[in-house]
């Protein structure tokens, strides 16, 4: 699997999606202002596989399109979020019973819990990223969650390659964050920019995870 390639074809694809095209990178900062659900929906197009970006157009799909991608992203967050509270919570009453002893195991509990927290995250994306292109090209919820399906096209994919493309678009979003920071340190220009760049690190994201589920198909 050729990650550079992958990379680079994700990074023209948006670049073409937006850059000459003001029209459409306003409509694209609307859809991120609206709570990103059209945005989500726009997303569903790209893991449909449609090349070029597509125009963004049709917004009552797009609304309908990103309110069952949120649906499908918030039922796999589920198990994280139960941990979260129940890490959360064990964490808080020891804090509050006023026992060093009891501070410091809350203290260690938490360090744990987050550790798990870390790992049940990696998990659940394992899983995810390609239920969620399920979702889209089936157009039924119910095959986001279709995890013999979802296993058997990893294992097409190839485990060592769909983890490391997985750490490679993780290294990619880190330098992003770091530019986003330093650019939202910048008063009010910071935010414009930052909604700016929502848009094309959403379809970045998508094109590259269509790209590695269609390499099931030439694995």
């Amino acid at each position: 699997m050729d990650y550079g390639s992958m990379v680079g074809e994700s990074f023209e694809y948006a670049k073409d999606a937006v850059v000459g095209k003001w029209n459409k990178w306003v409509m694209f900062i609307i859809a991120t202002i609206l709570l990103g659900i059209p945005l989500m929906g726009y997303s569903m197009k790209i893991l449909r596989g449609e090349k070029p970006a597509p125009e963004v157009e049709g917004w009552g799909t797009l609304f309908v399109d990103g309110i069952k991608y949120l649906i499908v992203s918030l039922i796999y967050a589920i198990p994280l979020i139960i941990v979260w509270f129940i890490v959360l919570g064990a964490s808080v009453v020891g804090m509050m019973s006023g026992d060093p002893t009891a501070m410091m195991a809350a203290f260690g509990a938490m360090a744990i819990g987050l550790i798990i927290l870390l790992i049940l995250a990696i998990i659940v994306a394992v899983f995810e990223m390609i239920g969620i292109v399920r979702f889209a090209r089936t157009g039924s919820i119910g095959e986001a969650f279709n995890f013999g399906e979802i296993l058997a096209t990893i294992g097409k994919i190839g485990w060592v390659p769909y983890i490391i493309a997985i750490i490679v678009l993780v290294i990619v979003g880190f330098i992003f964050a770091i530019i986003v920071g330093i650019l939202m340190m910048i008063p009010i220009l910071g935010l414009i920019l930052y909604l700016c760049l929502i848009s094309p690190w959403a379809i970045f994201i998508s094109r590259y995870v269509c790209q590695l589920y269609d390499a099931a198909g030439a694995a």
